[in-house]
């Protein structure tokens, strides 16, 4: 995978903004992501209806989760599936490369899923060598190039046929130059074809799990998980603690939001039900925390586990949309991840809350209506309680504070600002300053609000 050692969002943002192009485009294709959304949802009156519900649905999970997960492990045993409890990624990583050992299996092959990216569960096994085999198609492209997903529904986003193009010519040895996607797509199937076929073991992800059936859902628009998992005779499911729903007449309302938010579809092509293995196969669910109980504890930011990974905050989010999904150096970007990440590592996280204008679109649009927008404003009040702000951000909040708090200082910091921009602009703006890299300011006005409220007062 790529090393991006300076793992500072403003940094790794600079390097993206570099082909501006490639940025206008990036932006503009998630932003037509964002419409669809918004006029899927709008053929609904009820939608407002489904994400009340949804969020309600999901708060009654939350707290009662400890009792949703006891009978989850019950009913699944009953159907015949083996689960597996784990308290950190390294448990996850571990109880995986144990079920590939005991069955002398050295390659697998795995649909999307965002928590083996939170494990680095790729990583961990190619380590121990075995071969990780990605089969959603933006998933594969980006293993190609040892790159992580920039997206959670659209990994390869940040890419253009062009550079699949390229990625295949050199992987495949497909025909150099040729851009056409039913091209590429043909070859990628052809590629994948003999994996599936060969694959003893297929590992997915969980969206929904049902805690009164024990049955967990999985959702595509490929079909490479099913692929995977009926034709492989061990089938591995990683869920995160969070995914459970308590009844299957619940998960109709999940499935009405989870499509329209994420791609601006009526619903997933596939919505595949697994309740227990077919006969002569092994079943197995790996329940993992890492984190979340933590985080669930934490009363400012528990609705963080709503989070049913749709992505719709990051295709609404201005910030994303020009910044690019690996400038946020975390497995789940964009502002939901901006307030998973903290709860992990405070000191390795401490930028993304800042990664945000606070606008508020994140929380419009969530489907499960979580308030991201208010988690990241109390998320940088912890992060400077806790000392984890940079020292200038430290300064800076003091200069502020003191200059806000003097009504004298706070008139004299204005008048001697304009006049710097008037006849010295080259003090500020100039490569020292980050904040010019990317704006223009407007001439500054003749006088301030407070002298032009003086003299026209009646």
């Amino acid at each position: 995978m790529t090393n991006y050692a300076d793992k500072d969002h403003a940094s790794l943002a600079e390097k993206f903004n570099v082909d501006e192009p490639r940025v206008n485009w990036h932006d503009e294709t998630l932003w037509w992501v964002r419409v669809k959304r918004d006029k899927a949802s709008k053929s609904l009156p009820e939608w407002e209806l489904l994400r009340e519900t949804a969020s309600q649905i999901k708060n009654n999970v939350l707290s009662n989760l400890s009792e949703y997960l006891i009978q989850f492990e019950e009913e699944a045993t009953r159907n015949g599936i083996t689960v597996h409890w784990a308290a950190d990624a390294k448990e996850h990583n571990e109880i995986v490369h144990g079920l590939l050992q005991k069955h002398g299996i050295t390659r697998m092959v795995k649909s999307k899923s965002m928590l083996t990216e939170e494990c680095h569960l790729n990583e961990y096994l190619q380590q121990q060598g075995i071969e990780v085999i990605d089969t959603d198609l933006g998933e594969r492209i980006v293993q190609m190039r040892k790159e992580p997903p920039s997206h959670i529904v659209l990994p390869a986003i940040h890419l253009k046929k062009q550079d699949v193009s390229d990625t295949f010519h050199e992987h495949l040895h497909t025909e150099k130059g040729n851009y056409d996607p039913q091209f590429l797509t043909h070859a990628a199937r052809l590629h994948l074809r003999e994996k599936f076929l060969t694959g003893k073991l297929a590992l997915t992800g969980v969206n929904f799990a049902i805690a009164e059936t024990g049955e967990f859902v999985v959702c595509t628009n490929e079909g490479n998980a099913d692929m995977g998992a009926h034709l492989a005779d061990i089938h591995i499911a990683c869920m995160g603690i969070e995914k459970l729903l308590p009844q299957r007449k619940h998960l109709s309302v999940f499935l009405r939001l989870l499509a329209r938010s994420a791609t601006g579809q009526p619903i997933t092509t596939y919505s595949s039900h697994f309740k227990k293995p077919r006969k002569g196969q092994e079943m197995h669910v790996v329940l993992v925390d890492n984190g979340r109980s933590i985080q669930l504890g934490r009363k400012d930011f528990r609705n963080s586990l709503k989070c049913i990974r749709c992505a719709a905050c990051f295709n609404t989010c201005p910030v994303y949309r020009r910044s690019g999904g690996h400038s946020y150096h975390t497995a789940v970007a964009g502002p939901i991840g901006s307030i998973l990440a903290p709860n992990i590592d405070m000191k390795q996280y401490a930028d993304l809350p800042f990664a945000s204008t606070l606008c508020g679109s994140c929380s419009n649009v969530c489907p499960v209506k979580i308030d991201i927008h208010d988690q990241l404003y109390k998320w940088r009040q912890v992060l400077m309680k806790e000392g984890y702000g940079s020292t200038v951000k430290k300064m800076g909040m003091k200069g502020m504070t003191f200059t806000l708090s003097h009504p004298g200082v706070y008139h004299f910091a204005g008048n001697a600002g304009r006049w710097v921009l008037r006849n010295a602009s080259f003090i500020v703006n100039n490569k020292l300053n980050p904040w010019y890299k990317q704006r223009d300011m407007p001439s500054p006005p003749e006088e301030s609000f407070g002298e032009w409220y003086k003299k026209n007062r009646k």
